[in-house]
């Protein structure tokens, strides 16, 4: 998830003849740096991703085949976005393990920067820069030593409004700090900074905040996440930014774009509202282009923008409107993997549905009901708490877990409706998250202020 609002879809002031201008300056410079870092080989489905268990879950809905079909069979970006240094080295190990066992490409989303999207509807990251590379650390040593795409921290370089000077110098030092970090934990790792998109920033000034952030270390840079610009207006942009970039002494960096929503009109930003989207091209690494590396799916389609939706809920009427009217995947996409024998462990996103996997170090009740059991990060003022939900030996079609928080209060929650904040608070499953098949699980979690709970939780059935 993707976790985006609405805050980084606001158009520059910048002209399209101004970017084709700045293009056609830089299309043989940025041609001549093309061979570095190309990328070959198939993406990797994730078996466990929200539309595929919305899929799995709802086979008689008049909308599934056409999700299924377009949406749930093609490779999208697993997003880290949960503030959970104690877990995320497993998290990550285990899906790159699968991605790997499948012989695929992973991509990855890290989305966990201090002060993300500047308070908006995806709030949240590291509590500070220092725990953050942390984070970071703990993150890159799960990720193997075969080839992974790592789209680093969308929107941190072009949404700069709420910060200070100094915060967006510190920013910039920690983003090239966790581009080596990643690169030393697995040097075959292609790492991409956040480009915006081409009616944001200028292709000089995205440039200008790519070299200040350490490009140099990295692979290339991504567009598109945060809107919907058809491809060729996204590539005119990445050849200017290129060029820009080529002339300031940095060459070999390359563009992947976000594909994932791009193939309708422009219009309003906000895809909660808007039916004229539809998905873009599928995606993959043969894009044909000396200067893009991949088309991917980075925002999961049908995930919401944070509008009218909780940013980053899996919604079917958003995913059967992109899909429905959307050309089939070519007949050449690979087949899709199932998932492995040993579910591998995964993350939890503020802001994307967990898988349902037998969660580790908890016992399901004997008879029929739930049980829940709490793992809890605190730091100094907060907590981020990670909350598994696990069926008895019988499916459960909807569930409330209470948490005693004496002395805390929560601020956010995800995969969760929350009711009260402090003392005794309830949360109640979400539409996609109710049903538990027997013996199974799934997870909701949330973050606060003063102290979290203790690891005791009483769950109930609806």
């Amino acid at each position: 998830m993707a976790i985006l609002s609405s805050l980084r879809r606001r158009s520059a002031a910048i002209s399209v003849a101004a970017v084709a201008g700045a293009t056609a300056v830089g299309v043989c410079l940025a041609v001549s740096s093309a061979s570095a870092g190309t990328l070959s080989g198939s993406l990797y489905r994730d078996p466990s991703s929200a539309v595929v268990r919305w899929v799995a879950a709802n086979p008689g809905d008049s909308r599934t085949a056409v999700i299924r079909d377009k949406i749930a069979s093609q490779p999208q970006a697993r997003w880290f976005a949960n503030f959970n240094p104690s877990t995320v080295q497993s998290e990550v190990s285990g899906f790159i393990g699968a991605a790997n066992a499948a012989q695929q490409i992973p991509v990855l989303a890290v989305y966990e920067i201090t002060n993300r999207d500047c308070g908006g509807a995806s709030a949240g990251g590291a509590p500070d820069l220092n725990q953050y590379q942390t984070w970071v650390s703990n993150f890159a040593r799960g990720l193997g030593n075969q080839t992974v795409i790592i789209i680093l921290e969308t929107d941190s370089l072009a949404l700069l409004t709420c910060l200070s000077g100094a915060e967006i110098n510190a920013r910039n030092e920690a983003i090239s700090t966790a581009t080596r970090t990643i690169k030393s934990g697995n040097p075959n790792a292609k790492v991409y900074l956040d480009g915006g998109h081409s009616t944001w920033n200028s292709a000089g000034e995205t440039a200008n905040r790519l070299r200040a952030a350490g490009v140099q270390y990295a692979d290339g840079f991504f567009t598109n996440v945060s809107n919907y610009n058809s491809t060729s207006s996204e590539a005119n942009f990445g050849r200017a930014v290129i060029s820009s970039l080529n002339g300031m002494g940095i060459s070999g960096k390359r563009q992947v774009i976000d594909t994932s929503r791009n193939g309708g009109a422009s219009g309003d930003w906000c895809g909660d509202d808007n039916t004229d989207r539809r998905i873009g091209q599928y995606p993959t690494t043969n894009t044909g282009d000396g200067n893009i590396d991949a088309y991917l799916w980075v925002k999961p389609p049908g995930e919401a923008d944070g509008c009218r939706f909780t940013a980053g809920s899996f919604q079917p009427d958003l995913a059967f409107s992109l899909a429905n009217g959307a050309p089939n995947p070519p007949t050449t996409t690979p087949p899709t993997t199932p998932p492995p024998t040993t579910t591998p462990p995964t993350t939890t996103p503020p802001t994307t549905t967990p898988p349902t996997t037998p969660p580790p170090n908890t016992t399901p009740p004997a008879g029929d009901g739930c049980y829940a059991s709490i793992a809890v990060n605190q730091w100094a003022g907060g907590f981020t708490a990670s909350v598994t939900v696990t069926a008895g030996k019988s499916d459960i079609n909807g569930w409330t877990v209470t948490v005693a928080l004496p002395g805390g209060a929560v601020t956010s929650a995800w995969n969760a409706q929350v009711s009260g904040t402090s003392g005794t608070v309830g949360f109640t499953n979400v539409s996609y998250n109710g049903r538990v098949l027997g013996r199974q699980s799934t997870n909701f979690g949330f973050q606060g202020t003063g102290t979290g709970p203790g690891v005791l939780a009483d769950c109930v059935t609806s």
